[in-house]
């Protein structure tokens, strides 16, 4: 009888040590992560991103071309794909392109490199790679890593969850978390190529130089009230305390409305909202200032102390000599035609 239990205890102990020999640690996983994703020659995805933070979701199309060292072409759209913004980098620079527009600005920028971005999977696995405190575990048919994130956001949302299906080793989700763990944005990953590569003429921007100058300030004219019932103004929609409207003005700008918001209290900045203007496609690309950051909704210019954008329609532009980078992005992502007034 002893004998007999003795070998039962044997071949249960047994299982339990192939069963846990043959199970995937994290080293193993991220391992064979950075061999397939960031070794790659290149790669093309397409994705839907939902932004989860107003009242109903609002979703995105993204379509990411990466041909190794430097190129990439970033599109997102909205679901009518009426409203399409791009974002390029090749040897020229870095570029965000609005179509609908004729807009091209340049930026001298090293994005993607020190601004993390969800929907590139070289990001993603360089997120897994850095942080050493990040969890692994195994739900269903994905790896699941719970990890700090490392963009713009990464104060508002400093949290995200990859999945990552086990037998293809490819993201199949992303979802990026506020501090409450409660998920802002979700990516979910429709198809993935490894191994795409595309000519660096692909990646190029068309360019019609012209005589016109780069750089013209305009001249504000003088205060007056204009009737536009078409012209919704939009607000930061922000749970700030002892943050307030102190101004709102009406202005005319060489003949178009401008809507200026100023904020005081523990926070200060000020707010310029009009409509955006069509470009003339024949002109060069504009440089602009900082680095290009994703605001979700669109694709903005960020400094130190400024961030502009253009969002339906609109142009927008942050000022503030107070505000951090994270918190403009946290005003911008706010803004609604209803807020903090």
């Amino acid at each position: 009888m002893k004998s007999r239990v003795a070998k039962l205890l044997f071949l249960f102990v047994t299982i339990l040590v192939l069963s846990a020999c043959g199970a995937d640690s994290k080293e193993d996983v991220v391992k064979k992560l950075s061999n397939k994703w960031v070794d790659t020659k290149g790669y093309e995805l397409t994705a839907e991103m939902s932004i989860l933070t107003g009242d109903e979701p609002r979703v995105y199309g993204v379509e990411v071309w990466h041909t190794k060292p430097d190129f990439y072409r970033v599109e997102v759209s909205d679901t009518n794909a009426e409203n399409t913004q791009m974002i390029i980098r090749n040897t020229e620079g870095v570029f965000v392109v609005t179509p609908a527009l004729n807009k091209t600005y340049k930026f001298q920028s090293k994005w993607p490199t020190e601004n993390s971005q969800a929907y590139l999977i070289g990001s993603l696995a360089n997120d897994i790679k850095k942080d050493k405190t990040a969890t692994f575990k195994e739900e269903g048919d994905n790896y699941v890593f719970e990890t700090k994130t490392s963009n713009n956001h990464k104060n508002m949302l400093p949290h995200q969850k990859i999945y990552i299906n086990k037998k293809t080793l490819l993201p199949t989700d992303v979802s990026i978390m506020n501090e409450n763990k409660e998920e802002q944005i979700h990516i979910k990953f429709n198809k993935v190529s490894l191994g795409k590569t595309r000519a660096a003429a692909e990646y190029k921007i068309e360019q019609k130089p012209t005589g016109k100058a780069e750089g013209t300030e305009e001249t504000v004219e003088t205060s007056a009230e204009i009737d536009d019932a078409e012209f919704e103004t939009y607000y930061p929609m922000l749970k700030w305390d002892q943050v307030h409207n102190i101004d709102e003005k009406v202005m005319e700008v060489d003949g178009e409305k401008r809507i200026i918001l100023t904020y005081s209290g523990d926070k200060e900045f000020t707010i310029i909202q009009h409509r955006s203007e069509q470009g003339d496609s024949s002109i060069i690309p504009v440089f602009s200032p900082g680095d290009p950051v994703d605001l979700g909704v669109a694709i903005g210019a960020i400094t130190d102390q400024s961030l502009s954008w253009e969002q339906d329609g609109m142009s927008f532009f942050i000022a503030s000599s107070t505000l951090t980078k994270e918190e403009m992005i946290e005003v911008a992502a706010s803004m609604t035609t209803g807020g903090l007034k």
